[in-house]
């Protein structure tokens, strides 16, 4: 089926390897409109697949859908496509407008099932790829999340303390006049510093923080310098390649096994990868693959790769099962990272633990020693 498809759909002439059936983008600026909730996508395409595969008309199905929507952005939508397919225009080519809501590899999918007149599978197989995905994700943001919401605790407390807490031992200290050690000199001197230049301790990083959502929001250099940077993290630079090279593997064999083309499948994979290290690297596979190289050819050639994946994906060339291999590559991989999260937590939990306790014991033993000193003036002078 997937090379009857690959053959149907092949444009010739084209060196870009685009099909030409491929739902054409909308140059009316598909990027626009309302955001919609993944997951409500998700339920939806669960739906419209269990109501097509009941042999129910696309239309009809659309309609019973859009009926059963709460008012909303993506009702509107719904309304949309049910005016579009009612008028004849492909499914694929309608939710193809709404690429906030329905992304290209959505699209194409549809498109390949529209093709094959396979829908309902393919919907079936686009449900249950959306529904990985998303909780691959969210066990990757949880990974990132938790070590930065604790960073971030543990800087505001310890910066209330330096800012209010610390100058108050400060007067303290001057009017019994005694003398201060090293560390404590310090911990006063870095107080003082954050309370007369506040505007700059805390304006700099503002800026900076600034600077790097700019940075990353256009592609470039420093956007793919720290991808690649966070890659070579330890631990958690483990947990995001993995990730990676499981959602790459997710991708592209669900598009091939719904029959989409190599050629624009690995287009697809490149164009919603969130890492620009991996989008570099599936764009150096499509242009060997477009020379007629092999796929796991220029994969070997990555450094996102490894060897593992680039032997099933070989022999899944050589065999004809590459959507197979993938997705068992995408299978294994999925439960590494579940297996290195649980690692990278039980490392950083020990570590953000003797962190804060170096840092809040730092100060303690800064501000405990001067008031040891005065105590024994006091009971010296009684």
């Amino acid at each position: 089926m997937a090379k009857r498809l690959q053959r149907s759909m092949a444009r010739p002439g084209n060196a870009g390897g685009e099909s030409a059936g491929a739902a054409p983008r909308s140059s009316g600026g598909g990027r626009r409109g309302p955001r919609v909730p993944a997951q409500l996508v998700t339920d939806f395409t669960v739906q419209l697949a269990t109501l097509s595969g009941a042999g129910i008309s696309i239309v009809k199905a659309l309609t019973v859908l859009e009926g059963q929507m709460k008012p909303g952005p993506f009702k509107t939508v719904l309304t949309e496509l049910v005016e579009d397919v009612a008028a004849g225009t492909p499914l694929s080519e309608s939710m193809s407008k709404h690429e906030r809501v329905f992304d290209r590899l959505y699209s194409e999918m549809v498109h390949a099932g529209e093709v094959g007149g396979v829908l309902d599978s393919v919907l079936t197989r686009l449900a249950i790829f959306r529904e990985k995905a998303a909780t691959i994700r969210a066990k990757v943001v949880g990974a990132l999340v938790y070590p930065a919401v604790v960073v971030l605790v543990a800087l505001t407390v310890v910066s209330v303390v330096i800012v209010w807490v610390i100058p108050k031992f400060r007067e303290i200290f001057q009017s019994f006049d005694v003398g201060l050690p090293a560390m404590t000199q310090i911990l006063l001197d870095i107080s003082e510093l954050a309370t007369t230049y506040w505007y700059l301790v805390f304006g700099i990083p503002a800026l900076l923080f600034i600077a790097h959502v700019a940075g990353m929001r256009r592609a470039g250099g420093y956007r793919y310098t720290i991808h690649g940077l966070m890659l070579r993290l330890p631990v958690l630079g483990d947990v995001l390649k993995t990730a990676l090279i499981a959602g790459f593997a997710r991708t592209f064999g669900t598009l091939i096994e719904a029959g989409v083309p190599h050629l624009d499948a690995l287009g697809i994979v490149r164009d919603t990868s969130p890492n620009d290290v991996l989008v570099q690297s599936v764009e150096d596979v499509r242009r060997t693959v477009r020379e007629g190289e092999a796929i796991s050819a220029q994969m070997a050639e990555s450094a996102v790769f490894d060897d593992l994946v680039v032997n099933m994906v070989d022999v899944g060339e050589e065999t004809g099962e590459l959507d197979h291999m993938l997705l068992r590559v995408a299978d294994a991989y999925e439960n590494q990272v579940d297996r290195k999260i649980d690692t990278l937590f039980k490392v950083l939990e020990p570590a953000l633990l003797i962190a804060m306790a170096i840092v809040v014991g730092f100060i303690v033993v800064a501000l405990f020693m001067p008031l040891m000193s005065i105590m024994n003036q006091l009971q010296s002078t009684g």
